[in-house]
Formats: structure tokens, sequence, C-alpha cells
């Protein structure tokens, strides 16, 4: 075309290097071959265009949340005849007409995060991971804490539920392991934390987490109920976490831990990990961290129980067991997360594990309407009630925690083998001096592993050989030679 503006259509051809046929064609219609090329139509008919119109748009007008298979099962319930193989074309052509005239969708707007302001707490279900201690499952949360602008993260191993108690230890703790606090700290609307009244209500928290945010000095907010990205920082970290945690139990070759402690030191070494790799901004960030205080506050809650006749008290529908010494007196118990911790005034004189109710329905240790409750957990140790059980074997019978009374399960397939013999007395009496017996010498794991020999050769356990077997080893009494001073070396 450039040749064209001084040359004749020969020429022009020429020197284009193409024939005098192509110029005079160029020269009819001078579009280019792509204008030219005309749309291609449909090749097959339009399965939709029966229902479209009548039907489809309709359903998605009426209902905007549906999915596209449930748009397709609805047309097939109505047109039996209706080719299954549709459901790719419909996926198409219902995302390009909701991104015409869909419903408007939710925003997201992305924040930008000073060093030293924001710092999130929320809890997670950790049940997937598999983790057992001693062989038992461990059903168990982590606690998450995390700074939002550096990442630095901390996972506490949570045995309850969202608890105050869990959220005040697991919280002081990361504030603690990091060394400063930030000026906010939010949550979702967790009732440990918030009362959860109307949506119009201002004072809407607890006076237990408001002195905690108090002593630390920091602001507490949370996000709108059942808007989870709010919290995105750390609801995204849960997964990735967790799944550290995943290919770390892999790498170790075995899921279960020898007890709860081995389990939070593996969790705390695989979260130390994480923040190594991200020293540099949570520097950065602890400079911005306003100072801690000279203590830690309360991160327990507190009850005043008697303890009764029964050489226990219940707890939140949990019976636990003490030395029976301490029945008629009154014991103040520090509830953590985990573990009670039992005060005879300033006296601390137990410490035990805490138990969880077998369902949510209220119960006790007493029978009702004639027939036991089995609502209510135990917490039970057979040295707590030996001495007494050794006066009243019979007692063993019928023990409504009688189950929860064997420390190890050798004791009860004992007493379940002496049963069968068929005199329930005989029964109930070596099993109590077999208990007695593992507490007076201390040898409980050896004493259960004899038992389970004899069992397994299909022997019942013999008191008589097995108190000689554990009886103290004995020593000969030294020949002690005194010699007695002469009276003429004293003055």
């Amino acid at each position: 075309m450039d040749y064209r503006r001084t040359l004749s259509p020969e020429a022009a051809a020429a020197k284009a290097g193409f024939s005098t046929a192509s110029a005079y064609r160029i020269e009819a219609d001078p579009r280019l071959p792509s204008a030219k090329t005309e749309a291609r139509g449909r090749r097959r008919p339009d399965p939709l265009a029966p229902y479209w119109d009548a039907e489809i748009v309709p359903i998605l007008k009426a209902a905007p949340g549906i999915r596209v298979i449930g748009v397709l099962e609805e047309l097939r319930r109505r047109h039996s005849d209706l080719n299954p193989n549709i459901r790719r074309t419909l996926e198409r052509r219902i995302l390009a007409w909701r991104a015409l005239h869909g419903p408007e969708q939710e925003v997201i707007f992305r924040q930008e995060h000073e060093p030293g302001r924001l710092g999130l707490s929320d809890f997670t279900d950790a049940g997937c991971l598999g983790v057992s201690i001693a062989g038992e499952a461990l059903d168990h949360r982590l606690y998450h804490f995390r700074l939002v602008f550096s990442g630095f993260e901390h996972a506490h191993v949570v045995l309850g539920g969202e608890s105050f108690a869990a959220l005040a230890e697991g919280l002081q703790n990361a504030l603690w392991a990091l060394g400063g606090a930030p000026k906010e700290h939010r949550s979702d609307s967790l009732s440990a934390a918030f009362r959860n009244l109307a949506a119009d209500a201002r004072e809407d928290i607890t006076e237990r987490y408001a002195a905690l945010m108090g002593h630390y000095g920091m602001t507490a907010t949370r996000n709108n109920t059942g808007v989870a990205h709010e919290n995105g920082s750390i609801e995204s970290a849960h997964g990735h976490l967790k799944q550290a945690l995943e290919d770390a139990l892999l790498l170790r070759g075995s899921r279960d831990f020898a007890d709860l402690d081995a389990y939070r030191a593996f969790v705390d070494a695989i979260v130390g990990r994480r923040n190594a790799n991200l020293a540099k901004p949570i520097a950065l960030e602890k400079a911005a961290l306003a100072p801690l205080p000279r203590g830690r506050t309360t991160d327990f809650e507190e009850k005043v129980i008697p303890v009764t006749s029964s050489g226990g008290f219940i707890l939140r529908r949990v019976f636990y067991t003490v030395p029976s010494r301490l029945i008629g007196h009154r014991l103040r118990v520090r509830i953590f997360d985990d573990r009670l911790e039992c005060f005879l005034g300033m006296t601390p004189v137990a410490t035990l594990r805490r138990g969880r109710p077998v369902s949510d329905s209220k119960g006790g240790h007493r029978a009702s309407e004639g027939r036991p409750s089995y609502t209510t957990g135990y917490v039970v140790d057979y040295r707590h009630v030996i001495r007494s059980l050794r006066r009243k074997p019979m007692a063993l019978a019928n023990l409504v925690y009688r189950d929860q009374l064997f420390p190890r399960a050798a004791y009860k397939h004992a007493f379940e083998a002496l049963q069968k013999r068929g005199d329930v007395r005989y029964a109930c009496k070596v099993t109590v001096e077999l208990l007695a017996l593992a507490h007076e010498r201390a040898c409980e794991a050896e004493l259960a592993a004899a038992i389970s020999a004899d069992l397994d050769a299909g022997r019942l356990p013999d008191l008589a050989a097995l108190r000689d077997r554990f009886r103290p080893a004995q020593t000969a009494i030294p020949n002690v030679a005194v010699e007695l001073a002469p009276l003429r070396v004293y003055d």
C-alpha cells in the first residue's frame, strides 16, 4: 500500500512481490483478512434455549445462592428426558449471567498494619492430627495467638473448651514469650470474653476479660459475628500451623507421646521453628510493643468446695477424690484448663487432673430416680481411698466409680477374672489387697505387668506369691561394736 501511493497497481504489486491479480483484488476490497472472516455460528442447537428464559433465569433470581448442580437437578426433575451432559454448558452460562445480572458480592478491603498494633487470638480444633497420649486418643484444641504485622505466633494445647482459663493462660504465655504486649487484642465472639448480648450493647464484655486486658494495657476488640474473614490473619494461619504439625508428625514416625508435657514440647518446637524464619520482622515489631507488667495476672477460676463423706467433691459435674483426711473441710480450688490446684486456706494440699463430664446434662455420682447417673465424669486416685477400702472391701462390688478406681487395665481384668469364680467377696478382697500392695510398695506398673502375665497364662493372681515377690529386700543387721571410754580420760 505504500508503493501504491506513487506507482500503478502492476508496479506496486511487482515491488511488493506478489501477482497483479492479488493487487487488483486488494484494490477491490482493502479490508484486512481478519475483517473479512465472518463470526462462526452455532454448529449444534442450544440445549438450554427452551429452558433458559422460562425456567432457569427465574430460579436464579428467586434463589441467588443456589448451586449449579441444584439448578440441573431441578431441571431434570421437571424434564426427565433432559440430557445430564449439559452440566458444563449450564455452569458456563450461569457464571456469565451472574457476572452481568447477579447480586453484588462482598468486597475484601486489604489493610495496612503497623508494628505493635494488633494481636489476634482464636481456638482451632486439632483432632485431625490424630495425636495420642500413652496410647489414648487426645481430644484437644489449640489456642493460637498471632501478631498481624510480623507473623509471630504462639500455640498452647487446650484440653477443654474455649474457656476463660484457657484464653487467659494461652494469651499470657504468648505475651511473656514475646516480651511485650500489642496495643489491641482481637478475637471472635468468645463467650469467655464477651457476653454476646444484643448488637447495640456497648459494654458487652466480661469483667474477668476486661481486667485481663487492663492488666496488659490492651484494647479489646472483636470481629463481627459470623464474618470470619475479618480475622483472616489468624484463620488462614490455623491451616498452615496444623499442616506444619502434620508434616512434623509424619517425619517423627509416630503420633503417640509419653505424656502431655512431651506433646506440648513438640508443639512449642514446631512453632519456634516457624518464628525463627521471621526473626527480622519479629525483632522490628518487638521494638514497638508496650512493656509487660511486673507479673502475670490471674489465669484461673476459683471455687470454694466442701469435701463430702465420699472422700471428694463434685465440681462442674465431675467427681474428684482427695486424701480422706480432708473430709469435712472446705477447699479453695483453682480451676485451670488441664488441672485443679486445691488449697486448704493458703496451704496447697493436692493437684488433680482436670476431668470432663461425659455429657452436657446435669448429673452427680448419686442414683437418680432409681437409676445410676452416667452423666458425671470421675477423676479417682485409688491412693486416696485405699485405706478405707481395705476395711470395707465389699464396697468395691457396686462402687459407682469402680472402673475409674483401677489405675491400669490389668487390675480391672484381674477383678473380672476373679469374679468369674462366682465368689464376689473373694474377688473384692483380693483386688483391694492388690491395690494396697501397689500403693504400699510403690510398684503399680511392675505389679500390673506381673498380673497380666498370670492372666495371659490362664492363672489367677496369687496374692501371697505377689507379696513375696514385691517384699522389700531384707538386709542383715550390722554388728556394731561399742567401745566404752575409760573414766580416766575425763578431767
